[in-house]
């Protein structure tokens, strides 16, 4: 009798080993701050578009790939970054610490001038430190709330180290003409390989 389709011998047996090898290989892989030494356990980009609840007092949970994503290294719970995007009519949220690289370049900028109040309002005036609740909720104000046109159904869209929230027809709208313009433009990243 041939050891094939039998067991964990065999071909299928080969595949099956495969298979739980490739799961445990493609692991979530988490990177120091400055990119290097990946470590198995966490995601480190946000990834997906994935639809949730927003209730009347405008709680709504974080989806559990972003949570894990936001988590400090240390523990606890995820912690979050809202603004009003100034570009699109979402809320953007970001990780901490990918929030407050921003004043970095914003230091380039001579402190007194137009440019540097204006952007430095534009970023910081209206952002949100938020901490989400054991359930992975956090609560967006009002103003965030009214910014984005959210009511009773939210979407939140990956975009690598930050995402955004919508309203679900504006979600579909923004990621249809990101798909168009850059098939129109032939957009690539530069100096990736495949």
């Amino acid at each position: 009798m041939s050891s094939q389709g039998t067991g964990h011998g065999g071909v299928r047996g080969a595949r099956r080993r495969g298979r739980r090898r490739g799961r445990t290989d493609c692991v979530a892989r988490r990177a120091d701050k400055h990119g290097r030494g990946a470590q198995p356990g966490r995601m480190t980009h946000f990834l997906g578009t994935h639809t949730n609840r927003l209730d009347a007092k405008g709680r709504v949970s974080i989806p559990a790939p972003f949570r894990a994503a936001l988590r400090p290294e240390t523990g606890g719970n995820a912690t979050v970054v809202l603004r009003p995007s100034h570009t699109h009519p979402c809320v953007e949220g970001w990780p901490e610490r990918e929030f407050h690289a921003l004043a970095t370049p914003l230091d380039s900028l001579d402190m007194f001038s137009d440019a540097h109040d204006d952007l430095a309002a534009t970023i910081f005036a209206d952002a949100y430190p938020l901490e989400a609740d054991r359930e992975g909720r956090i609560v967006l104000t009002e103003f965030l709330v009214t910014h984005a046109n959210l009511t009773e159904s939210v979407v939140f869209m990956g975009l690598g180290r930050t995402f955004q929230i919508w309203e679900p027809a504006a979600a579909e709208r923004r990621r249809a003409e990101a798909r168009e313009r850059a098939r129109a433009l032939k957009l690539t990243l530069p100096g990736g390989s495949a």
